[in-house]
């Protein structure tokens, strides 16, 4: 069993690695630079010996590398998870937001796992199975100020992962949505959860795994996990 995962040195792609690898999955893991994947690779490894972790690191706001880490994939065989984790989030308005900034997310956040899937889907298509798994953000159901680009990135990701859910029915291979709400991550800083307000990326994770071990004529389409206390506005 093999899982590709993007965004995983860190947070929820992490979290996301380990889960699959304590379940016997070998991974295809991705990330910008390669010391974090490294790192990340060693915890792994020490949590879930005997699997094996591949690592590649790419910018995925480049179509050429991610074709690059396509190819890497696809030496390996069809993907039986792919989870389209890579992301970032900045602040900022539509109206005002600086030149360039719409085009530099969506580059991360929509293209990485529209271009990627396209390229994986052939091997899978040939096998009719796999999962793949979008990691869109409760913003990809409800536009906030502040959201800006990212907002849109995310509503775009939800548009996609609709589309190639019905496109991809007929040959075997599940789509699932997932809609984190606020989760404990690098990009909330020195945040006091002490209180436990937001959730850990454990949730997420736990979550993910849950949805891929279903029957093969049974699929989770949207996954929506949020704090018990609601969202943080």
């Amino acid at each position: 069993m093999l899982a590709v995962i993007t965004g995983a040195s860190r947070g929820m792609g992490k979290a996301m690695a380990i889960k699959f690898a304590k379940a016997g999955y070998d991974l295809l893991l991705c990330s910008k630079t390669i010391a974090a994947l490294e790192t990340t690779s060693e915890f792994i490894l020490a949590e879930a010996p005997g699997i094996k972790v591949n690592r590649f690191a790419a910018d995925l706001t480049q179509k050429k590398e991610i074709q690059k880490f396509a190819d890497y994939c696809n030496s390996f065989g069809a993907a039986d998870i792919v989870i389209n984790n890579a992301g970032t989030y900045t602040p900022g308005n539509c109206i005002d937001e600086a030149d360039g900034a719409m085009e530099k997310i969506m580059d991360l956040n929509f293209f990485s796992a529209y271009h990627l899937t396209r390229m994986l889907l052939p091997k899978m298509i040939e096998r009719k199975s796999g999962h793949i798994f979008n990691m869109c953000s409760i913003a990809s159901l409800r536009a906030y100020k502040g959201g800006g680009s990212y907002g849109v990135s995310k509503y775009a990701l939800l548009g996609f992962t609709k589309n190639v859910r019905l496109e991809l029915m007929d040959y075997g291979i599940k789509v699932t949505a997932v809609f984190p709400g606020a989760v404990l991550t690098d990009s909330w800083g020195d945040f006091d959860n002490s209180q436990n307000r937001i959730m850990v990326v454990d949730d997420i994770a736990n979550m993910v795994f849950a949805a891929s071990q279903l029957s093969p004529q049974a699929v989770v389409e949207d996954i929506v996990i949020r704090p018990q206390l609601g969202d943080l506005d």
